[in-house]
């Protein structure tokens, strides 16, 4: 029965991995939770590692960590083979964005619940095995006779008990580590929108630029400023500023469709346009900018009237090597220009300007 259950549960690098990172948590009196698992694999399994050499050297000297060691420790997961240079200069980096370090959180914390279910999930499957290996030699053993074949079966069946128990735990920690890896999944996808508009956020934008570049696909990039935005803030508040920003986003969004819009900042908003011609996107842009101008807005407290609110806009195709740095400083070179030229305009590479002459409002 025993050699059974050690041929169907192999001690291979794996097992000798978990073993140790078992061993590890209990030396230091820690949890066993996604987050602590996840810190001693990393040590463990990268025994020459920058993170496994700070471990040893805070701990020299029968030292344990603590939970507040393993948060500073915690860093950037780094991936195996991958190496960190420290520039002389490092000093001078302007710190990370609040919304920039959630990323990061939300992403390292989901590799290590990952890592933690896989691991429940294989642990969960080996006890399955054993356990049928178990309730074998037992029903074997029944059909003997003689005290000692009676005990033998009393102690596989109270084993066979064990395994199952431990087996509905697992499967309640798999649930467990599934669900959060959807909360945190969720968490991410909020981490890359703007709260306000619930548009796609600076960082969503500049990635899905890069994925789309990466893949050779036709982009043309557009960028819209709200006119005026400024005085609509000083004349109502903060509160009517959002309101408008709201409303241009909405605008944007019905008029672009499929196409990726984004606030990229204040009231600059960015638009990907992927698989059409420039001047399709032009015309989709000009489009929302029309519908926008066409409106007279008043205020949901007085019903006093707020008057036009109108946006500008230019538009730039990605070429062959562009950079992401070059299409959008030339759209925002466009959006400049559309601005110089009187506002509520669309602006594009080689394109006249658009502007339908009844919903142009009197310049204040």
């Amino acid at each position: 029965m025993a050699s059974a259950a050690q041929k169907s549960q192999p001690f291979g690098p794996s097992d000798r991995l978990y073993a140790a990172i078992g061993d590890f948590l209990a030396d230091h009196r820690l949890s066993v939770d996604p987050v602590n698992y996840a810190f001693a694999h990393r040590v463990l399994s990268q025994p020459k590692g920058p993170l496994a050499v700070s471990v040893a050297r805070l701990t020299d000297g029968g030292v344990r960590l603590t939970s507040r060691d393993i948060e500073d420790m915690g860093g950037p997961v780094i991936a195996p083979g991958a190496t960190v240079e420290r520039s002389e200069e490092a000093d001078d980096t302007p710190a990370e964005s609040p919304n920039a370090t959630m990323q990061a959180l939300v992403a390292r914390t989901q590799m290590q619940v990952e890592d933690f279910a896989d691991t429940v999930a294989g642990l969960r499957a080996e006890t399955q095995v054993f356990g049928r290996d178990l309730l074998a030699g037992a029903d074997a053993i029944r059909s003997a006779s003689g005290e000692a074949v009676e005990d033998i079966t009393r102690l596989a069946t109270t084993m066979l008990d064990r395994v199952q128990a431990a087996e509905a735990r697992l499967a309640a920690a798999t649930v467990e580590a599934e669900a959060l890896r959807v909360e945190l999944e969720a968490a991410r996808d909020d981490a890359r929108r703007d709260p306000l508009t619930g548009l796609a956020n600076r960082r969503a934008f500049e990635d899905a630029f890069a994925e789309e570049s990466a893949a050779g696909t036709s982009i043309c990039v557009a960028l819209c400023d709200i006119d005026h935005f400024k005085s609509v803030n000083d004349r109502f508040g903060h509160a009517v500023g959002d309101r408008v920003l709201k409303v241009i986003a909405q605008a944007l969004r019905e008029a672009c469709g499929d196409h990726l819009v984004a606030r990229y900042g204040g009231e600059e908003f960015a638009i990907l346009f992927t698989g059409v011609p420039i001047e399709d996107a032009v015309t989709t842009l000009d489009s929302a900018r029309g519908a926008v101008a066409a409106k007279r807005y008043r205020l949901r407290e007085t019903d006093a009237p707020l008057g036009a609110v109108t946006f500008s806009g230019g538009v730039s195709a990605y070429v062959d090597r562009d950079v992401m740095g070059s299409v959008m400083g030339r759209a925002d070179r466009l959006l400049y220009a559309a601005k110089a030229d009187g506002r509520n305009m669309i602006k594009a590479d080689g394109e006249k300007s658009q502007q339908s002459a009844r919903d142009t409002p009197e310049k204040s």
